[in-house]
């Protein structure tokens, strides 16, 4: 029987390899992992044989690890610090930022014997490995599983290990100056940075860091704003009479500072740090390891998890083998196989269990009280990122722009069965009412997962406080003192004011009427059409400051457990009211035509320039006056464009900006609107959008008219009542949304749960009035 398997075996021998999931979880289950010898895919001991059901495949690895027994007699470690609960030194100097890798910090896992056997199905045929008799092509494909780096080892890899510091181009021949100071850029406030900019001197080294080893140094280069190399770092010190050989560390570099803040989380509020938080265990209460930064993901799938419409469809209403079963031949890169398996991971309860803890003193493993194993996503991160080059990083992203890119995605998936489509309990449909100075009124509709409300900090209900705050922090500050974190006070605004901007009255310039033929005022409106099973709240705590400077609200949300946005229902076209006449699309091209300063244009023809030239120079310069364009003029009059009439080349839209403004992270259709708007200009583009952040694809402000009746676009919406209670937040923690901490706070079982990563906890104080993101589910009449 063997030799008729093994006869029959076509094995793609190096193929696939690379992209093995092998995780450590699996292989020290009780059943261990078995891989398809044919496909390289990996199965725990229940799916193993739904795969041979499927495939036909009958050769497996068997892979099984077990925990080394420890002696009892082993010596205790010498204790080499004078302190009780911490822990030693390493012993060996890490050189990357890496966390058990060669080269990084050991992780003081424990450790285990690994066995390999040859497993042939379906009666489960066991022959050991490494074995003469087994045929050449086993022992191929097996010898390179063995030596194949996973995936998961891959992406380990990836997320600790920082970037290697490059030499910097300034140290070679750096000009030193001896005035007998050595200048002292600590205590924040940007003192280093405003000292850089007064001197132009590019190097600056951290001395507390500086020990006989000059690699550990913190040399960090200004004009290339990195942590740097200096190879002549002992000469330069030496300049000032500084022997490096007799120097001992006092400070941590910005790698051991990165390292420090990644590793622990318990610094901030929306964590409860402090706080004696009760550990959770059983299903729904299963945590999500950190993959390297990727909490965004963790906290936005455990609200996710919490909704019916998913649970449902992806746990209670599918099983894990017919999922398998209908799944393409990869299952791996399967959203709905990947969906199906998250969800009985998180909801089952099968792996929220104590984590094993590591005892030196005995042979069994005991359990901790606080912490459980959690499941690693790495395969749903994979999938749902496939189209995403950003979420395929190991960088941190923004939750919300994950969140929309997710139900994009699952949508997507559903487009030929739209009834099974969990994510329709968050869609719901927004109308905007435009009304000109010519009493006719437009209406647009277009569709959405969440409702993004800015944030009136003039609403502040505590204004007087933080008045006198702020007053307090400039008499510190004038005196040299820092302000405490029991002494800050933050804005406090009601999320009905926010709600309240959302419906309130815009006003809109350069609104092309198609009544009056001419752009106008306009003002708009916006209402919700229809009202989801499932509300999502962003909160724009992220503004854009001058020179397009991002910045962070330090602002508190009041959210009270209940709202009613019943009167947020938009009404359609009301009896008397006129819609606008239909216009052409050639009339609002025409209206959209960036106009030259005639004034501007006039001096320039005057002194001999042609006049459509001088047109394009006032054009381009933005009309700021008769230098800028004479610049501009002189130096485009070589242009290959330059004699193309303005209103055919504001016809077509260079590609390639088009590209280049996707590139920013902009969405296709918006950066066109912006080319098309900005006379072709990317910086003007770019500034357009950034200023009109309610632009939408699919909905064009200078529309004319629309239907009142239910519309294609419409239908198919969950709709209810207008009361809501809060289930979720998503809370964020620095200070852009492209670094920091994400943790999610979920109503759960009539008490609040924090999910922290694989930290699952029943909440004491959850940070409702810091959520990023909150959801709100209906409830019924």
């Amino acid at each position: 029987m063997n030799s008729v398997t093994f006869a029959s075996f076509d094995l793609p021998v190096g193929e696939g390899v690379n992209g093995l999931y092998v995780q450590a979880l699996s292989l020290r289950s009780e059943g261990g992992l078995f891989i398809d010898l044919n496909t390289f895919l990996a199965y725990g001991k229940d799916c193993v044989g739904w795969n041979f059901e499927k495939t036909g495949n009958p050769v497996y690895l068997h892979i099984k690890q077990t925990r080394k027994l420890v002696p009892e007699d082993r010596p205790s470690k010498k204790p080499t610090l004078l302190a009780i609960g911490f822990e030693d030194r390493p012993s060996k100097k890490p050189t990357l930022l890496a966390i058990g890798i060669e080269g990084g910090f050991d992780n003081n896992e424990a450790e285990y014997d690994e066995t390999h056997n040859i497993v042939i199905l379906p009666d489960y045929v066991t022959l050991p490995f490494p074995s003469v008799e087994l045929p050449e092509k086993v022992r191929l494909a097996v010898d390179a599983i063995l030596m194949a780096e996973g995936a998961e080892r891959k992406e380990q890899v990836a997320a600790w290990t920082a970037d290697k510091k490059q030499t910097s181009a300034y140290a070679m021949n750096l000009q030193q100056i001896d005035n007998g100071k050595i200048w002292d850029g600590t205590g924040g406030n940007n003192h280093a940075i405003e000292h850089y900019k007064e001197t132009g001197y590019p190097l600056a080294v951290k001395l507390g860091t500086v020990t006989a080893d000059l690699e550990g140094a913190d040399v960090f280069s200004y004009p290339e704003d990195d942590s740097v190399l200096d190879p002549l770092l002992a000469q330069h010190l030496a300049f000032f009479g500084i022997d490096f050989s007799s120097l001992k560390k006092t400070e941590m570099t910005t790698a051991e500072r990165e390292l420090d803040q990644n590793t622990n989380f318990d610094w901030n509020r929306i964590q409860e740090s402090g706080e004696e938080v009760e550990p959770l265990f059983g299903p729904g209460y299963t945590g999500l390891v950190n993959l390297g930064n990727s909490c965004y993901l963790a906290a936005t799938m455990q609200v996710v998890f919490s909704t019916r419409s998913f649970c449902s469809r992806y746990y209670m209403n599918q099983n894990l083998k017919p999922a398998f079963v209908a799944a393409p031949a990869d299952p791996t890169v399967d959203l709905n196989m990947q969906l199906t398996k998250l969800g009985h991971g998180l909801l089952s309860g099968k792996y929220s269990i104590p984590a094993l803890k590591k005892d030196d003193t005995a042979n069994a493993a005991t359990t901790t009280d606080t912490k459980q194993e959690g499941i690693p996503p790495r395969m749903f991160k994979a999938v749902i990122a496939a189209s995403h080059p950003e979420f395929s990083s190991m960088r941190q992203q923004d939750a919300l722009e994950f969140f929309l890119h997710f139900v994009d995605q699952v949508e997507r998936v559903h487009s030929g069965k739209p009834d099974l489509d969990p994510t329709k309990s968050f869609k719901f449909g927004i109308e905007d009412r435009i009304a000109c100075s010519s009493g006719k009124v437009a209406y647009n509709r277009r569709l959405d997962y969440i409702l993004s409300l800015n944030i009136p900090l003039h609403e502040a209900t505590n204004k007087g406080e933080v008045e006198t705050f702020h007053k307090l922090k400039a008499e510190k500050i004038s005196e040299g003192k820092d302000v405490s974190s029991d002494e800050i006070v933050r804005p406090r605004v009601p999320l009905e004011a926010c709600l309240a901007t959302f419906s309130a009255p815009e006003e809109i310039h350069d609104f092309y009427s198609t009544a009056l033929k001419a752009k106008t005022t306009a003002f708009k409106n916006a209402g919700l059409t229809s009202f989801p099973d499932y509300l999502v709240l962003h909160m724009r705590k992220f503004v854009m400051e001058e020179g397009w400077v991002p910045k962070k609200l330090d602002v508190y949300i009041d959210v009270p457990d209940i709202i009613d946005i019943t009167h947020m229902r938009s009404k359609g076209l009301q009896p008397g009211e006129e819609l606008l006449p239909e216009g052409g699309s050639e009339d609002e091209a025409e209206s959209n035509m960036p106009v030259a300063d005639q004034d501007i244009v006039s001096q320039l023809v005057s002194m001999g320039f042609n006049h459509l030239h001088c047109q394009k120079a006032a054009i381009n310069t933005s009309n700021t006056g008769v230098e800028a364009a004479m610049n501009w003029l002189l130096s485009h009059m070589d242009d290959p464009d330059i004699d193309i009439p303005i209103s055919q080349q504001g016809a077509t839209i260079d590609q390639s900006k088009v590209d280049t403004l996707i590139s920013f992270g902009f969405q296709e259709e918006i950066a066109r609107k912006a080319l098309k708007a900005s006379g072709g200009d990317i910086e003007k583009a770019t500034d357009w959008i950034f200023n009109n952040p309610d632009a939408s694809a699919s909905s064009d402000m200078d529309a004319t008219s629309s239907s009142t009746v239910q519309t294609p676009v419409d239908a198919g919406l969950t709709d209810g009542g207008g009361k809501y209670r809060l289930f979720g937040i998503v809370s964020h923690i620095g200070t852009s949304t492209q670094c920091g901490h994400y943790v999610a706070h979920i109503l759960k079982d009539g008490r609040w749960v924090i999910f922290n990563d694989d930290k699952v906890g029943a909440s004491v104080n959850p940070p409702k009035e810091m959520g990023y993101l909150y959801f709100f589910e209906r409830l019924n009449s």
